[in-house]
C-alpha cells in the first residue's frame, strides 16, 4: 500500500471514489462520474492515478484502515477478552444503524470481480484477513484451547450478520449474532492451566 502522504486534491479523488465505491459499486464508479462528482480535473486524476482500478485500490485501501482502526478502537474499550469479544457485535449493530449502511465494501466489491488475483479482490481478502487476526487475537486472550478455530467461528457471524443487515434489512442480526457467539465461547474448552513442580 502507498504510504506517501497525499495532497488535499488526491484526498478529495479517494473521498469521492470511496463514497461511490461503496454507494454504486465499483463498475459504476466511472472516471466520468468521479470527474463531475469531485470537481477535479481528468487531467489532474490521471496525475496521480493511471485507471480507474489504481483510484479504486487506494480509495478501498484507506477505508479498510480507516475501518478497521474504528472497529477495534469501539471494540477495545471493553475490559475484558470476553467482553470485547461480544462488544464486536455491538459496534456492528451501531454501524448496521448509522445513515447511508451499504453492508461491507470489501464483500461488496469481490463480488464484483471475477478473478482472484485481482488487486481489488486481494484486498478484499486482506481486510477480512486483518479482521481474522483481531478476532484470533482475542481468543488467544481468552486462553481458548483452539483460538483459531474460534476466530475463524467469529468472522463467519460477523461477515454473516453483516450480509443480513443489508439484504434483510434486519439491524438485529447484530444481536442474533451475538447470542451465537456467546454460546460459542461458553462451549469452546480452555487450555488446562499449567502448574508448577514442586
Amino acid at each position: 500500500m502507498n504510504k506517501t502522504p497525499t495532497t488535499a486534491v488526491q484526498d478529495k479523488i479517494l473521498q469521492t471514489a470511496e463514497q461511490l465505491i461503496y454507494s454504486n459499486g465499483i463498475h459504476a464508479m466511472g472516471m466520468d462520474l468521479l470527474v463531475r462528482t469531485s470537481g477535479v480535473a481528468r487531467k489532474s486524476i490521471y496525475r496521480y492515478y493511471a485507471t480507474k482500478d489504481e483510484v479504486a485500490v487506494q480509495a478501498l485501501s484507506v477505508r479498510d484502515e480507516r475501518w478497521m482502526h474504528w472497529f477495534r478502537s469501539e471494540t477495545d474499550q471493553a475490559a475484558t477478552p470476553e467482553a470485547r469479544i461480544l462488544k464486536m457485535f455491538n459496534v456492528l449493530k451501531s454501524w448496521f444503524e448509522s445513515e447511508g449502511f451499504r453492508g461491507c465494501a470489501f464483500i461488496n466489491t469481490a463480488g464484483e470481480i471475477g478473478d482472484p488475483a485481482d488487486p481489488i479482490r486481494q484486498l478484499a481478502k486482506a481486510h477480512k484477513q486483518k479482521l481474522l487476526d483481531y478476532a484470533l487475537e482475542l481468543c488467544e486472550q481468552l486462553n481458548a484451547e483452539h483460538p483459531e478455530t474460534l476466530a475463524k467461528q467469529l468472522l463467519i457471524l460477523i461477515d454473516g450478520a453483516i450480509t443480513v443487515a443489508l439484504i434483510m434489512g434486519d439491524h438485529c442480526a447484530a444481536d442474533s449474532a451475538q447470542d451465537m457467539a456467546q454460546l460459542l465461547l461458553k462451549s469452546a474448552p480452555t487450555k488446562p492451566s499449567s502448574t508448577l513442580p514442586n
